[in-house]
């Protein structure tokens, strides 16, 4: 099957609220699946990006902003993979009773450096200097033995 350069294929615009555009067919077709989608399979779709691209999607328009805000599905899948390398602090604030997206926004970053940590990532810096322009965060006295008893096993 040949696909025919002569018919434009039609256009689809993510996330504004303009009339639809029409294909040459001219059947209307709808320019975000969000709108059609019931919200449960939109919630899925969203369920596939990772943190940074699932804030990104949430400041794409009005509608998933509030899909994404208002599902804590979203933001527990998120915040479990967190966990997995920041368990103290991730279920100390759930015992608080923090929700699971402020649970996440307050641990992303000490994951990711906590990750960077234990891998070995920093295991040669032989100054602060080498670590400029690098994202830290504070980490606690637990946290920290874990890191020097993954350099020790190193």
């Amino acid at each position: 099957m040949q696909h025919d350069s002569t018919r434009p294929s039609p256009v689809f615009l993510l996330c504004e609220r303009t009339p639809s555009l029409t294909s040459n067919d001219g059947d209307a077709r709808p320019q975000n699946f969000a709108e059609t989608l019931p919200t449960e399979m939109s919630v899925k779709i969203f369920g596939e990006l990772d943190t940074e691209s699932l804030c990104s999607a949430s400041r794409t328009c009005k509608l998933w902003h509030h899909i994404i805000e208002e599902s804590e599905q979203l933001w527990r899948r998120q915040c479990l993979l967190v966990r997995a390398v920041c368990q103290r602090e991730v279920d100390s604030d759930r015992r608080d009773g923090l929700s699971w997206k402020v649970t996440l926004v307050r641990n992303y970053t000490r994951s990711c450096l906590k990750r960077d940590w234990l891998r070995g990532r920093f295991s040669d810096v032989r100054s602060a200097e080498e670590l400029t322009g690098r994202r830290m965060t504070p980490l606690d006295a637990e946290t920290w033995g874990e890191i020097l008893q993954a350099e020790l096993d190193r």
